[in-house]
C-alpha cells in the first residue's frame, strides 16, 4: 500500500469550533515546501472555502484509502510559527478559555511580501556583540540589587520595586531610573547570549527605554515593536526576532509572545496599567502570558514598578514570586496637603501646597496633576446643581472654554438651548476643573510663568529644566530634565470616588508614577486625600496597601483572590453553560455563580429577535478550578456556535451574527451566540 505524507494545520479562522489541528494530504508538488510553521491555504469542505492556515507539525506516512483534502497551496516558505510560540498560544488560549488562532492574530503580524523578499536577501544576521563598556555600565547599575542578579541568573520569578527617580543620560537626556535598571538587566542578558523582552504599556515609557540603551546596547539588536510601526516594518521586526541570534525587545502587551532566540528575560513595567490587558478575544492580560511563558520557556520573568499590584502581591504571598527590592532603600518627599485654620474648605490648592509650588518655581519645573482634561468636564446645572444632561441621548454635557455652548460628552451636539429638567432653570455651573481650566486659573497666580499643559490632545514627551507650572491629566506627565521641583496632585478625591473595585490600587500608581518624576528631595504635595491610601503613599508602603487590599477581599471572594468568568447570551445559551460547568465542576457552590441576570432589556435601535433581553452570569472559582472551568466554558462555546451554525433562521433581521470569541463585552448580535470572557478585569460590567 501506498503512502502520502500528512500536515496537522491550524486553520486561522475566528470561529470557535475550528480551533483544533486538522489533517491534510501533502501534495507532491508542495512536499518541498511544506515545513512547520509555514503559512498555507486549505480547503474547508464544509463551507466550500479556501481559507489560510498554519502547518503545525508534519505527521507520520498515512494511507492513502483514508479520505483527506489536499493542500491548496503554501503562502510562503518562511516558518512564522515556532514549535514554542505554538505552545505558548495554546497554552495561553487554554488558561482564557478562547482560541490559539486569537492569540496567534496579536503575536505574527500580516505577512508582507516585499518586506520578507528584502530579508531573505539579507540573510541571517550576525549576533549583536556587547562591548566592555556596555557590561560594565550593566554590572554597575545592578549591582545594589544581588537579589534581582540572582533572579537573572537562576530564570526565577520577582517582583521589583523600582526606585523613585529620575536620572541623567549620556546626552543630557533624563529617564525614569527604572528605565535605566531594566535596560541593564537587558543589556546583562544580551552579553549572556540570550534574548531579552521588555514590556511597557505605552509609547512614553518605550521612549525611555530606547534612550536608555542608546549606545549600550547594539543598534542592530535592538527591535521595536509595537502597533504604531507600519505593516512592513513590523513584519520586518517579527522577523528580525525569528533568527538565531539574540536581540532586544521593546513594545506593548503583544510583544510578550515575540518568537525570539533564546528568551532569557521577559520584564513588564507597570503591569497594573490598563494598556496591559488586552481587550480582544481571548482577553490575557500580559502578566498572566508571561508567567505562563516563563513556565514554558525557563526564563526570568520580573514584574517591575513604583507600585505593586495585587495580582503580583498575592503571587509574593504564595512564594510563587520573590520580591528584588534594592538593599537601600529609597522614596521621595510626600506631603499630605490640606487646607489650614483660617482657609476656604472648598480651595483647590492649599496654601503649603501653593507656597512649594511658588519656591520651586524659582529654580525649575513644576507638575501639577489633575483628574481629568479639557476645559469643564462636568456641568451642573446652577440652581438645583442637578448634572446637566443631553437632551438627545442623555450624555453629560462639558464645556470647552468659558461662556462657551456646552456639548455633550456622548453625541457631540452642543445643547443651545438646555433647561434643568428639574427646575426648569437655563443656567449651568462648572463643576469641576480639567487641565485646560486649571492651567488658566495657575497662569493667573503666577504671571510671568510659562504654562504646559499635556494631556491626551496635547502630547507632550519631555520639558527642559527652566520654570514652568506643567499641568498635566494622569498618565499624561512629561519627564522634565533633572526632576520636578515640586508635584502637586490634585483631585485625589475625586479620582477616589470612581465606581471601580481597583479604584484604590489605580489611584496609588497614578500618584506613586507622578511622585517619582520628581527630583530626590523635591516636596510631592498630595491635596485632600486621607486614609489608607494617602499613608502608603506618604509612607512609600505600596506592598504594604496591596497585601491589605487582598486580605480585605478575600472573604468576599472578589478577584484576585478568586478569578471571575463572565458569560453572556440568551437565557437559553448561559443556562445550558452553567448546568454543564456545574456538572464538570461539582466543588462550585450556589455563591459561586452569581446571576443571571438580565441586560440590554429594550435597548433602543434593536428590534425582532435581538430584542429579546439578553442576560449575564458571572462565576467566581479558586485557581485550582481553573482547568476544568475554562475547558468546560470552552465546550459550551464550541456547541453553541454549533447550534447557532444550524439555525440560521432564528437570527433576528438586519443583525450582523459575530464570533463567540469576540470581545467582551459586545455589541447586540445573534441571540444563539454566547460569549464568555475569564479573568474579567473589572466586575462593573
Amino acid at each position: 500500500m501506498t503512502e502520502r505524507r500528512v500536515a496537522r494545520v491550524l486553520i486561522d479562522s475566528p470561529l470557535p469550533q475550528l480551533d483544533r489541528l486538522f489533517d491534510y494530504a501533502v501534495p507532491a508538488e508542495l512536499a518541498a515546501d511544506v515545513q512547520p510553521g509555514v503559512r498555507v491555504r486549505v480547503p474547508l469542505r464544509s463551507a466550500g472555502r479556501i481559507l489560510d492556515a498554519y502547518v503545525v507539525e508534519l505527521g507520520d506516512a498515512d494511507p492513502v484509502d483514508r479520505p483527506l483534502s489536499d493542500l491548496d497551496a503554501v503562502v510562503s516558505s518562511t516558518r512564522v510559527l515556532t514549535p514554542a510560540l505554538y505552545a505558548l498560544a495554546r497554552r495561553a488560549a487554554d488558561r482564557a478559555a478562547g482560541s490559539a488562532t486569537d492569540i496567534l492574530r496579536l503575536a505574527i503580524p500580516k505577512r508582507m511580501v516585499r518586506a520578507e523578499k528584502a530579508w531573505l536577501a539579507a540573510g541571517a544576521p550576525a549576533p549583536p556583540v556587547v562591548d566592555d563598556p556596555a557590561r560594565a555600565w550593566a554590572d554597575t547599575l545592578l549591582a545594589p540589587y544581588p537579589a534581582l542578579v540572582e533572579c537573572l541568573d537562576q530564570r526565577g520569578r520577582g517582583a521589583l520595586d523600582a526606585p523613585p527617580e529620575p536620572v541623567g543620560l549620556q546626552g543630557g537626556v533624563t529617564t525614569g531610573s527604572w528605565a535605566a535598571l531594566l535596560a541593564a538587566a537587558a543589556v546583562r542578558t544580551l552579553a549572556s547570549g540570550h534574548s531579552a523582552i521588555l514590556v511597557v504599556p505605552d509609547h512614553r515609557d518605550q521612549a525611555q527605554l530606547e534612550a536608555a540603551l542608546a549606545g549600550r546596547a547594539p543598534a542592530e539588536g535592538i527591535i521595536r515593536n509595537d502597533a504604531r510601526q507600519s505593516s512592513p516594518a513590523r513584519y520586518s521586526a517579527f522577523l528580525r526576532m525569528l533568527a538565531d541570534a539574540p536581540c532586544i525587545v521593546i513594545g506593548n502587551r503583544s510583544s510578550v509572545y515575540a518568537p525570539v532566540h533564546d528568551p532569557g528575560l521577559l520584564a513588564i513595567w507597570d503591569d497594573g496599567d490598563p494598556l496591559l490587558a488586552e481587550p480582544l478575544s481571548p482577553g490575557v492580560h500580559a502578566r498572566d502570558a508571561a508567567l505562563i511563558r516563563q513556565e514554558l520557556d525557563g526564563c526570568a520573568v520580573v514584574f517591575a514598578g513604583h507600585t505593586r499590584t495585587s495580582d503580583v502581591e498575592r503571587l509574593v504571598g504564595l512564594g510563587w514570586v520573590r520580591e528584588v527590592s534594592s538593599a537601600r532603600r529609597a522614596s521621595p518627599r510626600i506631603v499630605l496637603s490640606a487646607t489650614k485654620e483660617g482657609e476656604s474648605r472648598g480651595a483647590r490648592v492649599p496654601s503649603a501646597a501653593f507656597a512649594a509650588a511658588r519656591e520651586a518655581l524659582q529654580t525649575g519645573p513644576v507638575l501639577v496633576q489633575v483628574a481629568r482634561p479639557g476645559y469643564a468636564p462636568v456641568l451642573i446645572c446652577a440652581d438645583c446643581r442637578a448634572p446637566a444632561r443631553c437632551p438627545h441621548c442623555g450624555g453629560p454635557l462639558h464645556a470647552a472654554r468659558r461662556g462657551a455652548v456646552p456639548e455633550c460628552a456622548w453625541c457631540g451636539r452642543p445643547a443651545t438651548a438646555w433647561a434643568c429638567p428639574k427646575c426648569a432653570s437655563v443656567r449651568v455651573r462648572m463643576a469641576s476643573s480639567g487641565s485646560e481650566r486649571t492651567a488658566e486659573e495657575l497662569g493667573r497666580a503666577f504671571p510671568g510663568i510659562r504654562v504646559i499643559v499635556a494631556d491626551g490632545e496635547h502630547p507632550v514627551l519631555t520639558v527642559d529644566a527652566r520654570p514652568a507650572l506643567v499641568v498635566s491629566t494622569r498618565g499624561a506627565e512629561p519627564i522634565a530634565e533633572g526632576g520636578y521641583r515640586a508635584v502637586v496632585l490634585l483631585d485625589g478625591d475625586r479620582m477616589l470616588q470612581a465606581e471601580d473595585l481597583r479604584i484604590g490600587e489605580s489611584c496609588l500608581r497614578w500618584w506613586s508614577n507622578a511622585a517619582a518624576l520628581a527630583r530626590p528631595g523635591s516636596p510631592v504635595h498630595l491635596v485632600g486625600v486621607t486614609g489608607s491610601v494617602a499613608r502608603a503613599l506618604a509612607t512609600w508602603t505600596q506592598p504594604a496597601y496591596a497585601r491589605a487590599e487582598l486580605a480585605d477581599r478575600a472573604p468576599l471572594r472578589m478577584p484576585p483572590t478568586v478569578r471571575v468568568a463572565a458569560l453572556e447570551g440568551s437565557h437559553l445559551a448561559v443556562e445550558r453553560a452553567l448546568a454543564a460547568l456545574r456538572e464538570a465542576v461539582p466543588e462550585l457552590d450556589d455563591e459561586a455563580i452569581l446571576g443571571p441576570v438580565d441586560v440590554r432589556a429594550g435597548e433602543p435601535g434593536i428590534r425582532g429577535a435581538a430584542a429579546e433581553s439578553t442576560c449575564r452570569a458571572l462565576v467566581r472559582f479558586d485557581y485550582a478550578h481553573g482547568p476544568r472551568v475554562t475547558e468546560s466554558l470552552r465546550g459550551s462555546v464550541v456547541a453553541d456556535a454549533l447550534r447557532s451554525r444550524k439555525s440560521p433562521g432564528t437570527r433576528a433581521p438586519g443583525v450582523r451574527t459575530q464570533n463567540a470569541s469576540a470581545p467582551y463585552p459586545r455589541v447586540p448580535d445573534a441571540r444563539h451566540t454566547l460569549r464568555v470572557r475569564v479573568d474579567v478585569p473589572d466586575l462593573d460590567l
